[in-house]
């Protein structure tokens, strides 16, 4: 059952039938969709540190999607396929990104990281319902009920860090990943990992929308799998060969930890203002649907770079000429 829906929503059997459908369903989310800060539980610990722990990081400036890339494909999912989300992503770091990219033309392209990071970094766009978007008649946007404002991240963090447990191995090249899930509101939620905030209150997460004090922004919360099986950079489910770590913080069996890519997306949207996440029309543009994806472009020297800094407890910045905080 759930193959088959999986199938239909991503585009992998034929698309004709979603396509030419009629416009998706209301803007609004389903009812209680939004849980107000107060009513969002506390973090629970996270795993201290071993003694061979990788307690380093690397952050690297990828700026906030201010050149307006997005498309309604997914490359990782669904390569070759035109469309094939059903809804828009918003991208930073390589600039090419779409339907068609291999793994030679990311490689040549251009990115808004820096330090010559080439990897792509997608997720759904979030749109603030009281305004009209100018796709309210479009593929991914109103068409497939995806209507409204898309807002632009006030910031988006690109960060890796190590294991508590022990170090990490030097990630492959080419590595590709997807955390959470975009058919969850219609399945068992077991691939759900939806975290919804609000800034200054880190950890405290929710798979609702959550309203935040004044003064607090919205914000999204992706961390990816970091357990590689050593020998694969995708399967055919995108997720069976690099898995989540054990409550503990240690990698399952016969996988390995790599370092652990986390995203965090600030908006800043005003009080009162209902706000939606993209999704596919079947899904009603609920919360607990948010996903993002990865496809990792790094030289050999980067990724050799960005383990010895995480490996070393180290904390490391790349930071764009000009950008906040770069030193020159």
């Amino acid at each position: 059952m759930r193959s088959a829906l999986l199938a239909l929503c991503l585009g992998l059997v034929v698309t004709g039938v979603v396509a030419n459908r009629p416009a998706g369903p209301p803007a609004s989310p389903p009812e209680g969709s939004y849980t107000a800060l107060a009513d969002i539980p506390d973090p629970a610990p996270l795993p201290r540190p071993g003694p061979d722990a990788a307690t380093g990081s690397l952050s690297v400036d990828c700026g906030r999607n201010e050149r307006g890339h997005r498309n309604t494909d997914n490359v990782v999912v669904s390569p070759g396929l035109v469309g094939g989300a059903h809804h828009t992503h918003d991208y930073v770091g390589n600039v090419s990104t779409d339907a068609l990219s291999t793994d030679r033309s990311l490689a040549a392209a251009a990115t808004t990281c820096a330090g010559g990071d080439r990897s792509a970094y997608y997720w759904p766009v979030l749109r603030r319902l009281d305004r009209h978007g100018p796709d309210a008649e479009a593929h991914g946007g109103g068409r497939h009920g995806n209507t409204g404002e898309i807002l632009v991240p006030s910031a988006v963090r690109v960060e890796f860090h190590g294991s508590p447990v022990s170090q990490v191995l030097v990630p492959p090249k080419g590595l590709r990943m997807i955390t959470g899930d975009p058919v969850a509101e219609t399945t068992d939620r077991g691939l759900a990992r939806a975290q919804w905030g609000c800034s200054g209150h880190p950890e405290r997460f929710t798979t609702d929308y959550p309203t935040c004090p004044a003064g607090s922004g919205v914000t999204r919360t992706f961390d990816f799998p970091s357990c590689w099986n050593g020998l694969h950079t995708d399967s055919p489910d995108h997720r069976s060969h690099i898995v989540f770590p054990l409550a503990d913080g240690g990698c399952p069996r016969a996988t390995f930890p790599v370092p652990r890519l986390r995203l965090t997306l600030t908006y800043d949207i005003p009080a009162g203002v209902r706000f939606a996440v993209d999704s596919f029309p079947e899904q009603r543009r609920a919360p607990v649907t948010d996903h993002a994806m990865f496809i990792g472009v790094l030289s050999d020297a980067r990724r050799a770079a960005l383990t010895d800094c995480v490996n070393e407890g180290r904390r490391c910045r790349a930071v764009r000429p000009g950008a906040p905080g770069a030193s020159g």
